[in-house]
């Protein structure tokens, strides 16, 4: 399907089975269906139809290089997809699937090239949200997802997010609320000698290694080519600054007497009449799912500059600091319609 702009998008009812059908019926014609899951709403269409899986790059003007995430309804799908699956991926199948993770894996011959960008490997998921599952149960293929939203920009984590970007540009989204968890899954990579992490979430690669032992440490070269991971990503139109906590009160002063600013901090409101303040909870699981709706909230504000106070490093802030450093080298950049 080609972008398109002479109708508006359905809006399906995720707790109405019927809606579930509708939508089933849409990817089964090679339409595209945005659907919920627990990290953000995804852009979805059959994945095995390669035309179907190009008007998901024609929707977010993605370029078709770069690969998608298949979504799948069980672990067992997974010898459908893929090929010589490592005992590690059955391991972690178990262990975190449904769920916010990922696997890249040798991708089986003749499977969703369109999907893949053209590469031998295939990203698989199985998610957990409710709505997703009954869709995937319902279609009974593997669904490609991407996040719900023109490219580079900012994940949508509600259907109203979806719409504010793709409406008319996509057949139907399925309200599934607020997703819980609010930022993409974690990515493995299983298809080298040693597991390797490529994108943090919310599986961290603590808990990674405490299933199948040590992962490869190394950066991966391929950036790129790996869903997500581009240098500049989930981007404000505004520019976007990262200023540290002792910091922030200065950067502050100082860009609001030429402009109009916006914060997002964990610490306490300040008063300054050029400046609108929005907190962020301190706990970095609270802090990731309500992340992409202030940037969004923030974003639409119009204001000069959006600072953000640089969250705490280690583990659990590892996803939320990798999406907010994409965030801005990316910022300021006005995305074309």
């Amino acid at each position: 399907m080609n972008p398109r702009s002479d109708c508006s998008t359905q809006r399906l009812n995720g707790d109405k089975p019927d809606d579930i059908a509708r939508a089933v019926k849409i990817l089964q014609a090679g339409g595209l269906v945005a659907l919920p899951t627990e990290t953000v709403y995804g852009l979805g269409a059959d994945a095995a139809k390669d035309q179907a899986v190009a008007g998901i790059f024609a929707a977010k003007g993605r370029p078709a290089d770069h690969p998608l995430i298949v979504h799948i309804a069980s672990a067992n799908e997974m010898t459908r997809w893929a090929r010589d699956i490592p005992e590690a991926a059955w391991k972690l199948a178990a262990e975190f699937w449904p769920g916010p993770l990922t696997l890249i894996l040798k991708r089986a011959p003749g499977m969703a090239d369109a999907a893949s960008g053209g590469l031998d490997t295939i990203g698989l998921r199985v998610p957990g949200h409710p709505v997703a599952q009954a869709l995937l149960q319902a279609f009974g293929g593997g669904i490609a997802a991407p996040s719900a939203n023109r490219f580079g920009r900012i994940s949508p984590t509600c259907a109203e997010h979806v719409l504010a970007e793709l409406d008319g540009r996509i057949d139907a989204v399925i309200d599934g609320g607020v997703c819980s968890v609010g930022l993409e899954s974690t990515i493995l990579d299983l298809s080298g000698l040693v597991p390797r992490v490529l994108r943090p979430g919310k599986v961290t690669a603590d808990m990674l290694a405490a299933v199948i032992g040590t992962l490869d440490e190394a950066p991966s070269g391929e950036s790129s080519r790996t869903p997500g991971s581009l240098e500049a990503h989930y981007a404000p139109a505004t520019p976007l600054r990262l200023v540290p906590s002792q910091g922030l009160e200065a950067e502050v002063e100082r860009l609001t007497a030429t402009g109009v600013v916006v914060v997002l901090a964990r610490q306490e409101p300040q008063s300054n009449a050029s400046c609108r303040w929005i907190q962020l909870p301190g706990d970095a699981v609270a802090y990731g799912h309500d992340l992409y709706a202030r940037l969004r909230e923030a974003d639409a504000l119009g204001v000069n500059y959006i600072l953000i106070e640089s969250p705490p490093s280690g583990t659990d802030w590892m996803a939320v600091n990798d999406r907010l450093k994409r965030a801005a080298a990316g910022s300021g950049v006005v995305k074309s319609a």
